[in-house]
């Protein structure tokens, strides 16, 4: 299978995500975070940077578990561009004609 790159809306979405994690997560040791939800310290690490910017929804769902945000806050946050427009429409219509 073939990965089709990252378009700019998703690495900006993964931005987004990596910062409320950061904001949350406050004082809170990345460390214990990370062992708290399952996941490896560099995971952790790694979605905070942005550097993993489209990660599996379990392991959101694990960590925003931990750090006591609903997936729904989670959700409104990261698709918010800096207009508030939700961007997760226009990347569907992006992908549909990419696989047309």
């Amino acid at each position: 299978m073939v990965r089709l790159p990252l378009t700019p809306a998703e690495l900006e979405r993964g931005q987004r995500l990596g910062a409320l994690l950061r904001r949350a997560r406050g004082e809170r040791s990345m460390l214990l975070t990370a062992l708290d939800a399952g996941v490896s310290p560099e995971t952790l690490r790694k979605i905070e940077s942005g550097r993993i910017a489209t990660p599996a929804f379990p392991t959101i769902a694990a960590i925003a578990d931990v750090l006591g945000l609903s997936l729904d806050a989670v959700w409104s946050e990261i698709n918010k561009s800096d207009g508030g427009v939700e961007l997760a429409r226009s990347d569907r219509t992006a992908r549909e004609r990419l696989a047309s």
